[in-house]
């Protein structure tokens, strides 16, 4: 197995080599890699931390690690184990990330960072979120505190206090507290979207968005559906104290003045917000919104115990802003996607791109987003709805196929049905994008 290393927009470099091993598992290979066939399944979000840490010697990106953890591993456990032994031996060569990683019985929050310019290796730590907790990572260090002597909720690496003390970031005999993200990331451990996530779960709590510290997990005032998942993915804090156009005079959400108020959104550019600040300053105070147009894709993954890993995990995917484009559910099961998922949609315009068929559309919608608020967010919501509806029917004719007593007669294998149901739910979704394409091309014909 070798792993390679940007070069330049032509190809590659082979920056090194690692021992094959006798069995590898299929996965979903997105530019972050996500879930592979046994329902293990990892989520990204980039946490930067200090510069003195990154060391560029290091053999590993952090995409090459996910994609080994996918094809090797079977659970979260396992895959920080590798994660632990492959960047150790060989080297981690990236900024600060944070994966999330969890099978369908745990669920692990890992932070890592190179380990400095003397030191090829890289600092990291694991935490397990609590069964019935939640926890969030939103491209800031989070974790704090570890208790290594308690090795069923935390992991590290065997340097993860004397680099700090090295680096002069942390002195016990100060008698101060270790905290893992004060000492490597450098910066507050929140800011408005963990702060905003927690406070809509847990709303009792009344936590504090000018504290230093949040707490590391919550427990939920509910259980916490996909639903709730998807619709705080989507979430500009429209309505809130938090949302950027609340000191506008014109509403969005007012019906009667909305044509006269097509851009007004939390959508707008920064050029818009900087114009509409310059003519009356402090209109508008940006926030970091959750779901944000210069998103690529978005995916939240759904593992179930009580189901078979090739319908119990589902991705529920979406190209470009999650707040804009339908989620397709993609089963762990599914062994091909369409064409167009393939090609590759950051350095160009390509109309046989998934990704352009929703970019495009989305971006026509928000010139005018008083017009086409609710036509966006009602696709998106019947795409959701029919998803949800249809999850049972599909579980059960998976189960069915498997417990089939004359296999051979069934018309379709398990990988077969899930591939065409996803498939054809994927196909749909694109069509119904281009004709929104070409609905609001039509109405601004004459200009917008």
């Amino acid at each position: 197995m070798h792993t390679e290393t940007p070069y330049d927009q032509r190809g590659v470099i082979l920056k090194g080599e690692i021992p094959e091993v006798p069995e590898t598992y299929a996965f979903l290979n997105t530019a972050y890699p996500a879930l592979n066939e046994f329902g293990l399944a990892i989520g990204e979000t980039t946490i930067g931390g200090k510069q003195e840490l990154y060391n560029p010697e290091g053999m590993f990106m952090i995409e090459e690690l996910e994609r080994l953890m996918l094809e090797r591993c079977r659970t979260a456990r396992e895959a920080i184990k590798l994660a632990g032994e492959l960047v150790k031996q060989y080297g981690y060569g990236d900024y600060g990330e944070c994966l999330t990683i969890a099978d369908s019985k745990e669920v692990w929050h890992f932070e890592i960072f190179g380990a400095g310019p003397l030191e090829k290796g890289a600092v990291w730590a694991a935490v397990r979120i609590p069964d019935d907790q939640v926890g969030i990572s939103a491209n800031i260090p989070r974790i704090s505190e570890l208790n290594l002597k308690d090795s069923n909720n935390y992991l590290a690496s065997d340097n993860v206090f004397r680099v700090a003390e090295e680096m002069g970031w942390w002195d016990p005999k100060k008698g101060e507290p270790f905290k893992f993200w004060k000492a490597y990331g450098g910066r507050k451990a929140f800011a408005i979207r963990e702060y905003f996530v927690f406070s809509q779960l847990a709303p009792s709590l009344k936590l504090d968005l000018n504290a230093e510290e949040l707490p590391f997990t919550i427990k939920p005032e509910k259980k916490v559906s996909v639903r709730d998942i998807l619709r705080l993915y989507r979430e500009t804090y429209e309505g809130t104290e938090h949302d950027m156009t609340q000191n506008l005079l014109v509403r969005k959400r007012n019906s009667e003045e909305m044509g006269k108020s097509p851009v007004v959104s939390n959508w707008m550019s920064r050029d818009w917000i900087n114009l509409i600040n310059t003519l009356k300053p402090g209109t508008i105070s940006p926030q970091r919104t959750i779901a944000i147009n210069a998103c690529a894709y978005a995916t939240v993954i759904q593992l179930r115990s009580w189901l078979p890993p090739a319908v119990g995990a589902v991705c529920w995917f979406a190209f470009d802003n999650p707040a804009l484009s339908p989620r397709i559910p993609i089963f762990a099961g599914v062994t091909a996607l369409p064409p167009a998922f393939e090609v590759c949609a950051q350095h160009r315009y390509r109309e046989d791109s998934a990704a352009w068929i929703f970019r495009r559309t989305n971006r026509l919608a928000i010139l005018r987003w008083g017009e086409n608020q609710k036509i966006m967010e009602e696709t998106v919501r019947a795409f959701e709805d029919r998803a949800l509806a249809e999850l049972p029917l599909v579980e059960k004719k998976v189960l069915e196929i498997m417990n089939s007593k004359n296999p051979e007669k069934e018309p379709l294998t398990v990988n077969e049905y899930l591939t065409l149901y996803t498939g054809d739910f994927a196909r749909a979704a694109m069509e119904k994008y281009r004709e929104l394409y070409q609905l609001f091309w039509t109405k601004y014909s004459r200009g917008f």
